[in-house]
């Protein structure tokens, strides 16, 4: 293990790894949650998302661990779940199989660039305030989604929506909402997992959630959703901004979570390379392709695993011990299934307000800039789709500055992206 690992070089041994490990895990598994409960509005299987779930997020890491030897963790991501069901499924009316095989395309598509080392050319083709704005719609969407989930906010005709009956579900997840606030101010560790758990608890005492019959079973079957993918049915025309729009949301939230959590794990070489992070991004886009043949969503790199390494964790072998929790977590489906929906909610908010905490850095004092980011932001939660966003952000950023006369700010790759999302609209009109 020391030689594999290289604890000595990285001032580390195994006690200090296995807690970062832990830490990592406690820190993120809210996700076995939260994934199965959004992905299964599309009319999934719950009993096989929360095992596919921990399954994808612990193979996926255990991956990362051995092949990259960093102290990352994967899961099906934030952001693009709630897109596959509310933007693709539930949206445009895409079977789940089919936006299954769209999110496998942009894996593979993933895959192929960070072969060829285009991954990062197409980085810095985008501006960093489309970056920046892509991640705090994402941020409002799925805190829409999450107050939606919880009853808070409801369907109004006469203003599109409005305040919903606060009644006892909704109650307790405002409670859980105070518990994972609290909790995250004092910068409690599982702060997600722990108001989840509470207002779980709460809701059982006010009989709206009941105990289930195990503790321990099984693993429900992963065979009502694994390998039911239609490739072909997403290889059109219309779906063509949809897997660029997977694409892209993993492209940067996986390479910024990487580039950040890199610089506090000391995996920054003195050239200012990132030690590794070409198997980092293989690992990622490998893990989209299985994901999506198990039956989930796009796989991506958490920014929970700086939980990890702030506990320490400098090597794979942190990567291997949250995979492996992750793994055993499939036993206790009969916990996980009776979290209830209010219980979850919570959960959204939260990490959406994670999301959106970068748009400080966005200059909305330079319009031209501002413009984009502000119709990408705003777009996403209105629209009730993250692909709708980016692409009127997309186009409005290309069309000014074509209009103001500044081509020197536009990159070819850019350009490209703005004729697909013009095409787009056309096909959808």
């Amino acid at each position: 293990m020391e030689k594999f690992f290289k604890f000595k070089a990285h001032a580390t041994n195994v006690k200090t790894e296995s807690i970062a490990g832990l830490t990592t895990f406690l820190t993120a598994a809210y996700i076995i949650f939260v994934n199965p409960d959004i992905l299964s509005a599309t009319g999934m299987d719950k009993g096989a998302l929360i095992t596919t779930t921990c399954v994808v997020s612990g193979l996926a890491t255990i991956l990362m661990g051995l092949w990259a030897n960093a102290p990352l963790m994967m899961a099906p991501g934030m952001g693009v779940n709630a897109f596959f069901a509310f933007g693709l499924c539930l949206g445009m009316g895409i079977p789940w199989q089919t936006a299954l095989g769209v999110v496998f395309i942009s894996g593979v598509l993933f895959l192929i660039l960070t072969a060829v080392g285009i991954r990062e050319k197409i980085v810095d083709a985008i501006p960093a305030s489309l970056r920046l704005s892509t991640s705090v719609g994402i941020g409002l969407f799925i805190t829409f989604i999450g107050l939606r989930n919880l009853g808070l906010i409801v369907n109004n005709d006469a203003v599109l929506v409005g305040l919903g009956k606060i009644d006892t579900p909704v109650l307790c997840g405002l409670i859980g909402l105070i518990i994972m606030s609290v909790l995250e101010v004092m910068k409690v560790r599982g702060a997600i997992l722990i108001g989840i758990f509470a207002t779980t608890i709460i809701g059982f005492v006010f009989g709206l959630v009941h105990a289930p019959g195990a503790v321990v079973s099984t693993p429900a079957s992963m065979a009502p959703i694994a390998m039911k993918l239609d490739v072909a049915g997403a290889l059109t025309t219309a779906l063509a901004v949809p897997i660029f729009t997977f694409m892209f949301v993993d492209l940067f939230d996986s390479l910024g979570t990487m580039l950040a959590v890199a610089h506090e794990a000391d995996m920054v070489e003195k050239d200012g390379r990132v030690r590794n992070i070409g198997k980092m991004l293989g690992a990622d886009a490998v893990a989209t392709v299985f994901g999506a043949f198990l039956g989930t969503s796009t796989t991506t790199t958490y920014i929970e695993s700086a939980s990890g390494v702030a506990a320490g964790g400098r090597t794979g072998f942190t990567s291997i011990v949250t995979g492996i929790l992750f793994l055993l977590a499939a036993f206790f489906g009969p916990i996980i299934g009776m979290v209830p929906a209010f219980a979850t909610a919570p959960a959204l908010v939260i990490v959406g307000l994670h999301m959106t905490r970068g748009i400080h850095r966005i200059d909305f004092n330079n319009v031209d800039e501002g413009i984009p980011a502000f119709l990408t932001i705003i777009l996403m939660p209105l629209t009730y789709s993250i692909a709708n966003g980016l692409v009127f952000g997309f186009l409005s950023y290309v069309l000014l500055k074509l209009l103001l006369g500044k081509m020197k700010d536009l990159n070819p790759v850019l350009v490209v992206v703005a004729i697909l999302c013009l095409v787009n609209l056309v096909l959808g009109a």
